[in-house]
């Protein structure tokens, strides 16, 4: 009754069904709601709903179209045309037809009138032309979060609402609230436990309760967060005064906030921002706080949303990005096409990712909205993030350009995710030996034979079509760095030489550390990760950890997979993972360096993460291409040219200028080159070093991990900021690289000083040298 009350009526006009979220009661609504199929002698029924409607409303189609029910989408605008009554003789026809539409739009805030409701119902409205009776679906999940809803003079057939989205609890729990008109038409043919009033086992005989709630609400509710729902009401009431004061007060932040976006200029006169919106946001009654725009440079292209979330991330600022599971509503606002839509999946780009622009143009925008919690300081926080990281001085100077562009002609359709393993494997530490002495970070050279030589054949060749672009009389490219990264998120292991494996350089990220509830930890959680230094002696066989402060530890290199060994689960950027333990000792070590419960897990050879398939050019197909515990490739390569550009236009805006060898460092690359010409890297296609030839994947997008020190790891997110400064519209660093080896009677080894061989992207336009130097392709 508390909740009725809310919505300012009484259970002699509706009744509450409780389900899993408001997800749950669209799904039910369309299961159960008396459709008329075609190819019946009676008119069929419409599922019509508005384009402006979350993926949940539009999915109902998928159900309707299983019971021979047509569903037509409408927009906003067919439906305000609309023409009125339909002609006298349809007027009696009986047919049901339900339309749906939300109070709110989630995407941009604008609020649909609740007078289409009685319109439609009375046959004032038609969205379509169709004879026959309307019932609606108000989807009120956006609007009931900042919004007083009277049902008692809105009186829609069915609501689905979300209570978290009210008072940010019970998240597991939703209802539909029904309207008892319509709730004995209703049809239901699954029953649980609960909905019975009799049943036979032996025989197709059931009858259900009487009661509409219980004859919906399959199982056992939630009833331990329905008790709460009071509580969440009655503080929601007293410490707000009521959802007629959240409605004003909610609507003056976002009021605030959209007149001083609206206004932001860069000195050209160009605007900071994009907002998409169907208002001026001049009344409450027609906007929600919600505000949804993107970000535009200088020249008034967009900056991707993943960049201006990661910029955000650093101001302790939590925006939401991409189509917010509404992509009528981002089509119309950002003039997305069916077509495009379509070709942006062929590329690769999937909802909820990060690829937000494709040949320059956004998939998506950013949204900030604001709750019954929100205060004056929060909008003023975000503008000043918006105004200092888009109008200081070095934001307006000319930005670096960006020659790496996702382009629907250059990316075939069959694009692979190189995401993380699904299998992990077993590790046994051993004893420690004298570990105190000769312990140096120094660089390690390597004198490597293949542990099998018996079983490999001679390496390919390098193709015909692995001809370098190179430059007459230019400096060659080589290789000036060589980094493995034994733990995943801990310090940097620099070699001169170093084994190449089928997962990378030998024993790169075969290790890393997880938390109690077996999820890797990153410096993003623990920038002291970064202390911890891990080096690797293929002689003895071991990794040996230290650390200021602690006794150094060792693991042995061996795997344990025949041994016992202690099996886990565990998560590499949300991608669940098979891992064997590394045991008390080592967890020990590590908990109490970190001050917080961890432990220590490796990968081993009889578990390694599922191999990615790639098409590329010059190649076979690279079907046994497996992955260590990285996040997206096998290697990461940059370029010291392109270090020195990033480090002048940083230095320009830090009172104490970065070390070229701190820089380096905080981009965590495993193959640093020597090129002549920054950024160039961004244009290769494929390099060869030496016997071992690798495909370019594509660009590093970088995140906040770059603002920390990696000598001590406090963190500056004017290092990010800078980057994406410079970069213009990305924050991308670096690139990519994936090798399949394959069997040779020489040892892979890739070495410092050996002489990198790039291959060009196709159409790529060679620019002029900036020296005298001249280039030519031979």
């Amino acid at each position: 009754f508390r909740i009725l009350q809310h919505f300012h009526t009484t259970a002699e006009d509706y009744t509450i069904i409780f389900t899993s979220g408001c997800t749950a009661a669209l799904k039910l609504t369309a299961e159960s709601f008396p459709w008329i199929p075609e190819g019946t002698k009676q008119p069929s029924s419409r599922f019509c709903y508005l384009t402006d409607s979350h993926t949940s409303v539009v999915g109902m189609r998928g159900i309707t179209s299983s019971m021979n029910v047509l569903s037509v989408p409408v927009t906003p605008q067919e439906v305000l045309l609309a023409e009125s009554r339909l002609p006298a003789e349809e007027q009696n026809c009986t047919t049901p037809h339900l339309f749906s539409y939300p109070a709110q739009s989630n995407f941009s805030g604008t609020k649909y009138p609740l007078s289409w409701i009685q319109d439609i119902k009375s046959g004032k409205l038609c969205p379509i032309k169709a004879p026959g009776k309307w019932f609606v679906l108000l989807d009120a999940a956006s609007y009931v979060s900042s919004s007083p809803l009277d049902l008692g003079v809105h009186q829609a057939d069915f609501i689905p609402i979300s209570f978290y989205k009210i008072f940010g609890f019970p998240t597991g729990l939703g209802a539909l609230l029904v309207n008892n008109r319509i709730a004995p038409l209703l049809r239901k043919t699954y029953f649980g436990g609960g909905t019975a009033a009799a049943y036979l086992a032996g025989e197709d005989f059931y009858f259900p309760r009487k009661s509409i709630a219980e004859r919906f609400e399959d199982g056992t509710v939630s009833f331990l967060d329905i008790i709460a729902l009071k509580h969440g009401f009655d503080v929601l009431e007293k410490l707000t005064g009521g959802m007629e004061k959240i409605k004003q007060h909610t609507f003056a932040l976002a009021h605030y906030t959209y007149t001083v976006l609206s206004n932001l200029k860069y000195a050209n006169g160009a605007p900071v921002v994009r907002i998409y919106s169907d208002t001026d946001f001049n009344s409450p009654d027609v906007q929600g706080p919600i505000i949804n725009f993107n970000v535009l440079d200088e020249n008034g292209e967009v900056l991707g949303f993943s960049q201006v979330d990661k910029m955000a991330s650093l101001h302790n600022i939590h925006v939401r990005t991409g189509c917010f599971c509404n992509t009528g509503a981002c089509q119309m606002h950002l003039d997305i096409s069916n077509e495009d839509i379509q070709r942006n999946l062929q590329v690769g780009h999937v909802c909820g990712d990060d690829i937000d622009l494709v040949d320059g143009r956004p998939t998506g925008s950013v949204r900030i909205s604001f709750g019954y919690m929100s205060s004056f300081e929060d909008a003023q926080t975000f503008l000043n993030f918006i105004i200092t990281t888009r109008l200081s001085k070095s934001d307006t100077e000319i930005p670096f350009k960006s020659v790496t562009k996702l382009t629907t002609e250059s990316v075939p359709d069959d694009i692979p995710s190189f995401n993380n393993a699904d299998k992990l494997s077993p590790i046994l530490q051993i004893s420690d030996g004298d570990l105190r002495s000769n312990l140096s970070a120094t660089k390690t050279s390597v004198n490597w034979q293949p542990l099998d030589t018996e079983a490999e054949s001679i390496r390919a060749a390098v193709s015909e079509t692995a001809v370098p672009t190179c430059r007459k009389g230019g400096k060659p490219i080589t290789v000036a760095n060589i980094y493995l990264y034994p733990i995943k998120s801990c310090s940097a292991f620099e070699v001169t030489e170093w084994p190449v494996g089928n997962q990378g350089l030998l024993y790169d990220r075969n290790w890393m550390v997880v938390n109690q509830n077996g999820v890797c930890m990153t410096q993003k959680q623990e920038p002291r990760l970064c202390l911890i230094s891990p080096s690797i002696d293929l002689k003895q066989k071991i990794m040996v950890i230290q650390t200021e402060g602690m006794d150094p530890i060792s693991v042995s290199l061996e795997d344990n997979t025949e041994k016992e060994a202690v099996i886990c689960e565990s998560k590499v950027c949300s991608h669940r993972v098979k891992t064997y333990d590394c045991g008390e000792r080592i967890a020990g070590w590590f908990s109490m360096f970190l001050g917080r419960p961890c432990r220590l897990i490796r990968q081993s050879s009889d578990m390694k993460s599922k191999p990615h398939q790639k098409n590329t050019k010059g190649l076979s197909s690279a079907k046994n291409i497996s992955l260590s515990l990285v996040n997206e490739a096998q290697y990461l390569l940059i370029n010291v040219a392109s270090i020195l550009q990033l480090k002048e236009h940083i230095s320009a805006r830090l009172e104490k200028p970065l070390e070229t060898e701190e820089l380096i460092q905080r981009f965590r690359a495993n193959i640093v080159v020597s090129a002549p010409e920054s950024f160039e890297e961004e244009e290769w296609a494929e390099i060869s070093i030496g016997t071992l030839r690798f495909q370019v994947v594509g660009p590093c997008s970088r995140c906040q991990i770059i603002c920390i020190d990696q000598q001590s790891g406090e963190r500056n997110k004017e290092i990010l900021q800078s980057l994406s400064a410079a970069r213009g519209r990305k924050t991308n660093f670096g690139v990519y690289l994936m090798n399949q080896p394959l069997h040779s009677s020489f040892s892979d080894i890739l070495s410092v000083g050996s002489q990198v061989l790039p291959v060009l992207k196709e159409n790529t336009e060679v620019l002029p040298p900036t020296s005298s130097d001249e280039k030519c392709s031979g």
